[in-house]
């Protein structure tokens, strides 16, 4: 019986050796406005295996958890690619900033890919852009995939504006 016993828990010891940790990263200042915002986290991150995103509206964070480093940085992408952006809390995982700005003066940009899914959402990427030197308008609308910002600016300053209040997007064909 002690041996069946020691066994026993030998396999189990040897079992959580051999099992990974998972990995944790926390992506702070993200835009959350309204519950849109985190059921938009939630799709972003939907199909990749293993992983779960919470995300934090008070703190405007989103914690991501996944079996690893891999897993976790797919998902950091997929909320870029979804228009959110944010400070990543490990080195390891990666927030990519590129939105295909080439930091030259333009008079119009169409920018797609922010998320837009309220009338909160909006109001920021205003308040944001109207601090854009140049910036004259823009046409960025509740559901919007894409919207037109005019003036004469700088397109890198642009996407600085945004990504400076939690948001992101390309440059739009």
């Amino acid at each position: 019986m002690k041996s069946i016993l020691l066994s026993m828990v030998t396999v189990l010891a040897f079992a959580h050796l051999t099992q990974a940790e998972n990995v944790t990263v926390k992506i702070s200042n993200v835009h959350l406005c309204c519950q849109g915002c985190v059921k938009g986290v939630a799709k972003a991150v939907a199909g990749i295996h293993g992983v779960t995103a919470t995300a934090d509206m008070d703190t405007e964070a989103v914690e991501i958890t996944g079996p690893d480093t891999a897993a976790v940085q797919k998902a950091a992408d997929a909320l870029v690619k979804a228009g959110y952006f944010g400070e990543s809390s490990d080195a390891r995982i990666k927030i990519s900033s590129d939105t295909g700005a080439k930091g030259v003066k333009l008079q119009s940009l169409k920018v797609e890919g922010v998320h837009l899914c309220c009338p909160k959402c909006v109001k920021a990427v205003n308040a944001a852009l109207k601090d854009v030197p140049g910036v004259t308008g823009n046409t960025a609308a509740k559901n919007a995939k894409s919207f037109m910002v005019t003036g004469d600016f700088n397109d890198a300053d642009v996407f600085a504006a945004l990504q400076k209040i939690g948001l992101t997007g390309k440059v739009g064909q």
